[in-house]
């Protein structure tokens, strides 16, 4: 699957693991060597995402449960589903969940596994001084990604839900995150996504945030990214699943504590050179301040079905599906009892 953006990580031997048996769980406290078990993942190519991956590629938290990862970064989340079916990947840990229950209701033999970031980290910014205001978008063109993917799916709900008619907005596919927070800095939109963090400092990309238009805020039942795969790599991959899974919650942990600072700033100024050091610890505020990544992974039922219902109303999706059908939580909960320490 080619993408704009991809790094694959370094592949390492693990010392401390025991031998790994097909389908039975690592026991990590024991003290032979074992070979590292190859797994692909793709997440969404946001740059709060790049930073985390380069994080966990830094930390190593992958390897500690025994994998040997190849990470790809999509501009389009929409994409990952098609390499998910196609066998591809194995799965995605970081990405939106909107395009999930339709592909289900058509029957994609997929599953939410577990939460990610659970809250949007994005504000809406303009260039544009007659730009103010939500209510100020009609009839203007707003940056986004694929439409009907994340940040389309966020934005339109954001509007929807401060009495703005999307169907008055001129919604434009520019790419990723960066491509959007860039294509508003330079006017080719009327307004678009960036991060909520750094809204003190965006003065000095000519823009300004949106009278309401900060999404962390305003929109906080909205599950920004999470995890899922297919009932196949489920039934074949269960094993591998469960410890990427367990990497993944030892990272979210990592960077809801004080002592992970250090590490993602370093992090941050790797995949992010054009940011500045302001930029790197508004950004490590806000994450401490929100906390908005799910540490323990299960996402609720009530989560579940608020976005299935916000597809029901933008009429890509029939009905509600029920819980039982688009997610097993199993897996996370088999994960999170992995960990070695909380």
């Amino acid at each position: 699957m080619r993408a704009p953006e991809h790094f694959i990580t370094r592949r390492r031997a693990l010392v401390g693991g025991g031998a790994a048996l097909a389908g039975v769980l690592w026991p990590l406290g024991s003290d032979a060597l074992a070979a590292p078990i190859p797994v692909a993942i793709a997440n969404a190519s946001g740059n709060v995402n790049l930073t985390l991956q380069e994080l966990m590629k830094q930390q190593g938290f992958l390897q500690e449960m025994g994998l040997a990862p190849t990470i790809t970064n999509v501009a389009d989340g929409s994409k990952i589903t098609g390499s998910l079916i196609g066998g591809d990947i194995d799965l995605t840990t970081m990405t939106g969940l909107g395009q999930v229950f339709p592909a289900i209701e058509r029957g994609a033999k997929l599953k939410v596994l577990a939460g990610a970031c659970l809250s949007p980290t994005l504000a809406l910014y303009s260039s544009k001084p007659n730009v103010r205001t939500l209510k100020d978008l009609e009839g203007r063109t707003v940056g986004v990604g694929a439409l009907g993917a994340l940040l389309h799916q966020l934005v339109v709900a954001l509007l929807q839900k401060n009495g703005v008619d999307p169907g008055k907005v001129t919604f434009v596919n520019v790419g990723a995150s960066g491509d959007v927070f860039r294509a508003a800095s330079m006017g080719t939109v009327d307004a678009g996504t960036g991060e909520a963090a750094i809204a003190d400092e965006v003065g000095r990309y000519r823009l300004h945030m949106l009278e309401g238009g900060d999404l962390t805020t305003g929109l906080p039942e909205y599950t920004y990214q999470g995890a899922y795969t297919t009932d196949k790599a489920i039934a074949t991959k269960r094993d591998v699943i469960v410890r990427t899974l367990a990497a993944y919650a030892k990272l979210y942990r990592f960077i809801s504590k004080p002592e992970g600072k250090e590490a993602f700033l370093k992090a941050r100024a790797v995949v992010l050179r054009s940011s500045t050091p302001r930029e790197g610890e508004l950004q490590w505020n806000y994450l401490q301040t929100h906390k908005p990544y799910a540490v323990d992974l299960v996402l609720s039922e009530e989560r579940l079905a608020y976005m299935q219902r916000l597809n029901v109303q933008l009429r890509v999706q029939r009905s509600v599906l029920p819980y039982a059908q688009v997610c097993d939580p199993s897996l996370a909960k088999e994960a999170v009892a992995l960990m070695v320490s909380p």
